[in-house]
């Protein structure tokens, strides 16, 4: 049965979809870009800021579904400049233990809003 995710510590989603789909044990995060969850509006900063603000909505969205960053099994980073790989990484890295998740990481040309840095993730939800 899927069940829809929400939550306010996280930017309302900006397009017909939801923050999170749970379907039995996954749960699939939609992209989150670095939106101000109260104003919505991105924020100002380097990719490390806003990959920060970005995986702040993540966990938000993870807790909504009763999970927590050491349930996140897969990611995809979404970089408009590979050069803000290192900085992304740098604060992506603090918020991930071993096992890490499988990740993507992939340069695209543009995101929504502006944004440097997207990032979306599967968890495996605890039985």
């Amino acid at each position: 049965m899927r069940i829809a995710i929400a939550t306010d510590g996280a930017p309302g989603a900006i397009g017909p979809y939801s923050q999170a789909v749970r379907d039995d044990r996954l749960l699939f995060v939609s992209g989150q870009i670095a939106l101000d969850p109260s104003s919505g509006q991105l924020i100002a900063g380097d990719a490390g800021a806003q990959t920060k603000r970005v995986l702040d909505s993540a966990g938000a969205i993870l807790a909504a579904a009763g999970a927590r960053f050491a349930d996140v099994v897969r990611t995809t980073v979404y970089l408009v400049d590979l050069a803000d790989f290192g900085a992304m990484n740098d604060v992506y890295a603090g918020y991930f233990a071993a096992p890490e998740p499988a990740r993507s990481t992939v340069q695209v040309a543009g995101l929504p809003k502006g944004a440097r840095v997207e990032i979306d993730m599967i968890a495996a939800l605890p039985e």
